[in-house]
């Protein structure tokens, strides 16, 4: 048996490019926005907004697993008080929880 006379008819049998070609990529874009951009979009928009509502008194987790309470506020840094006259300075970006009043005495 011939191996042309095998995959001849397979090669004549592609199609032709066309919209089918363009369609798959278009497709796999719409698929991978709503899945994965849109999504982490969101996230920001929730990280921002819960930093902005951030106030003295409020208890925080830092990305860091650094627990503590909020003693001053600023543009890009707050200070966290951990244990008693003990305060430390982070990027506001770096909270990632604001946790409810009374957490940290609870846990402690």
């Amino acid at each position: 048996m011939n191996l042309m006379a095998i995959f001849l008819p397979v090669a004549q049998a592609a199609p032709a490019p066309g919209m089918g070609t363009f369609l798959l990529p278009i497709a796999l874009i719409a698929v991978m926005y709503f899945l994965m951009i849109r999504p982490q979009m969101k996230r920001q928009k929730e990280h921002k907004a819960m930093l902005e509502k951030i106030s003295k008194g409020d208890e925080v987790l830092t990305s860091g697993g650094i627990a503590g309470v909020v003693t001053d506020i600023g543009d890009n840094f707050i200070t966290v008080e951990v244990a008693d006259n003990v305060r430390i300075r982070v990027q506001k970006a770096s909270v990632g929880n604001v946790l409810p009043k009374g957490t940290l005495k609870s846990a402690a």
